[in-house]
């Protein structure tokens, strides 16, 4: 049973990673440094963006937060509202379908740590966090956690939205 679920979790950590989702960490790497994600998701060093506009990194950071508070208070309307209709990792209205779906099967407490903006332009914005996801199947009752580094890419639009995230799993 844990196997199918583990397969779920990773569904939706990855919803908004389009075809990054099949991507193993040496291809996401690979990505990054094409200059995809400008930033080491693999790597020990974090370190903030130089010059970010303090009403700029509020915003992002206030985003970011956001986009977590919505998935864990199964907020479809928020979730709908914090990402991007233009995005670069996914298909709109695919994602908040697969995340609709679940928010009906699944409980999910994600908890973001080092949140921190890697990489900031005026137009988008990296923030990479340490990530622990508890999961429980509402039906069963079969609970799940993980850890990994994400980074969220985030682009300015009416606000700052997420355009396509990265994650690599610590298992």
């Amino acid at each position: 049973m844990k196997k199918w679920l583990m397969a779920v979790m990773a569904m939706f950590l990855l919803t908004a990673c389009g075809d990054e989702q099949d991507a193993s960490p040496e291809q996401l790497q690979k990505k990054i440094e094409d200059g995809t994600v400008g930033f080491e998701v693999m790597g020990d060093s974090i370190q903030e963006a130089a010059n970010i506009p303090a009403d700029e990194k509020e915003k992002i950071i206030y985003a970011f937060n956001e986009y977590i508070k919505a998935f864990n208070d199964k907020d479809l309307e928020s979730y709908k509202n914090i990402i991007s209709k233009n995005a670069q990792g996914f298909n709109y209205d695919e994602d908040v379908k697969a995340v609709a779906d679940v928010f009906q099967q699944y409980d999910v407490n994600r908890t973001a740590e080092d949140i921190t903006i890697v990489k900031y332009s005026k137009e988008d914005a990296q923030v990479f966090s340490n990530l622990t996801t508890n999961t429980k199947e509402l039906e069963t009752g079969a609970e799940l956690s993980g850890t990994g580094r994400q980074v969220t890419v985030f682009v300015k639009e009416d606000s700052w939205k997420v355009s396509s995230i990265y994650y690599i799993g610590n298992e």
